[in-house]
């Protein structure tokens, strides 16, 4: 049951606290204050464990797999299914990290609170800050992209009035409270599941010969034109590189679990469960798309592998109907990267790391970070428009590769904080890291691999550079900070 968004959320004295560390120096981070604001000026427990398993679950469904994928089966041909297997056993140790730390310490900070706990201040101030970027940028260029599709079915309105809209829209559920955007967010999480789910079953039956029309394409499109490699290790990085950054957005359910009926629990559940949906929803859709369609369908990368394979299929109205799931997934990755920049920015104040208005709470909601978040994310709208050519495109490299670097932050300070939670609080070790340390520094490995891979093509070596730019200027600068800070406590 919710509770009263003007009262304090009362605590199971069993559970231990949201962000009470363990040793010196730790994050502390719940109830999400800010100094100056009234006591009751609290985030709220308005989530359930319905909310929680969606968004976990809409987490790992977004554009990225219906279109984006695309580019990587151009690349890597009928491989792709072996580079998201890849890409995502390394999401699935990073989920398994963030999941240990988490339920031992549930912050709507998540990731930040945890490196601030285990590396220093600066640490919390650099990943936060780079995340909250990394979010208010996505929500421009999903809110560009929906607008497209409308824009199609209805020619001659303009892009921007319907970004607009769907930022009223959005911005409206958040400043509500966290119950509508959960709400929202379940529904939208719904669709994305039902419609994933019905395009691998419809491919499964196609595969066996069961679909009536179609007969069974055996292995001939994984043995086709080049083989299995058709454009050998090459090519494979290509799809490697593409599949790590579709994964991006399993982060936020971390950051919703502090605001959850049972914080430690839920993102337990959430993250036990994520190894299943990633080998389905990814590695499945991947296996079956390149097994009905030839890998090198110029169909493939015009207009989406879902598409293309529901075409090949003889589904009528297959452009409309994954139109219509295309639009479903930017408008939850909207709201969710909303909700999620908000919690982060509001996390940050709480623990000084940003301006105080920013973390001013008004019923149970961050409301002057939802509104930042939202007029920084139209603002990229804006300079999409403005500038295209120059400063957009500046933009779109410096958040890049800004989720590997969260993804090393929170393996450095699973790292930290393993050996501080077995000495002092076992207790909270509810989620544990398979066979720590190893998998924690062969996922390091892996990082720096990709960091590697990133350098030698062209194509994401700008981005690797300009979001490296943009971590070490907020490293210095929360260096800075905590100099500063301890100039004035010392």
């Amino acid at each position: 049951m919710s509770r009263n968004p003007a009262s304090p959320p009362t605590e199971d004295p069993a559970e231990p606290r949201a962000g009470t560390g363990t040793g010196s120096g730790s994050a502390v981070e719940s109830p999400v204050t800010v100094p100056g604001t009234p006591t009751d000026a609290v985030l709220t427990h308005g989530l359930k464990q319905r909310h929680l398993s969606m968004i976990a679950l809409g987490g790992v469904i977004g554009a990225g797999l219906f279109v984006g994928s695309g580019t990587g089966i151009a690349a890597a041909g009928p491989s792709i299914v072996v580079a998201y297997a890849i890409s995502g056993l390394l999401v699935m140790l990073v989920m398994r990290m963030l999941g240990e730390m988490s339920a031992a310490n549930p912050a709507s900070g998540s990731f930040s609170v945890h490196a601030e706990r285990a590396i220093g201040p600066w640490a919390g101030f650099a990943v936060g800050w780079a995340f909250w970027v990394l979010l208010c940028v996505a929500v421009g260029l999903e809110g560009i992209g929906a607008a497209k599709i409308v824009t199609g079915w209805l020619p001659g309105t303009p892009e921007w009035a319907w970004v607009a809209l769907f930022m009223v829209v959005f911005l409206g559920t958040n400043l509500a409270s966290v119950k509508k955007f959960g709400e929202f967010e379940f529904w939208f999480a719904t669709l994305k599941v039902v419609a994933i789910t019905l395009f691998l079953v419809l491919g499964v039956l196609a595969i066996l010969g069961l679909l009536p029309g179609t007969d069974a394409p055996g292995t001939s499109n994984l043995r086709g034109e080049g083989g299995f490699l058709p454009n050998g290790g090459e090519g494979l990085v290509i799809g490697l590189l593409a599949s790590v950054f579709a994964y991006g957005g399993l982060e936020t359910v971390t950051i919703a679990a502090a605001e959850s009926e049972n914080p430690v629990r839920g993102v337990a559940k959430a993250v036990r469960t994520a190894m299943w949906r990633i080998a389905l929803f990814y590695v499945g859709s991947m296996a079956v798309v390149v097994t009905l369609v030839p890998w090198d369908d110029p169909q493939i990368v015009k207009v989406g592998p879902f598409y293309a394979t529901l075409n090949h299929l003889g589904i009528g109205g297959a452009a409309q109907i994954m139109n219509v799931v295309v639009l479903v997934a930017l408008l939850s990755a909207m709201n969710a990267n909303i909700y999620g920049s908000s919690r982060m920015a509001c996390s940050l104040v709480a623990r000084g790391q940003g301006p105080r208005r920013l973390g001013r709470i008004s019923s149970g909601v961050p409301r002057n970070a939802v509104l930042a978040s939202s007029v920084f994310g139209f603002l990229c709208v804006l300079l999409s428009y403005w500038r295209p050519d120059d400063v957009f495109p500046w933009l779109l490299n410096m958040i890049g590769a800004v989720i590997l670097v969260v993804w090393i932050f929170i393996a450095v300070s699973q790292l930290i904080l393993r050996g501080r939670l077995q000495r002092e609080a076992p207790e909270k070790l509810v989620v544990r890291m398979w066979f720590f340390p190893v998998l924690t520094l062969v996922a390091l490995l892996a990082m720096a691999g990709i960091f590697v891979l990133m350098l030698r093509q062209p194509g994401t070596r700008d981005q690797l550079v300009a979001s490296g730019a943009l971590t070490a200027v907020l490293i210095v600068a929360g260096v800075v900070r905590q100099r500063r800070a301890a100039a004035v406590t010392g």
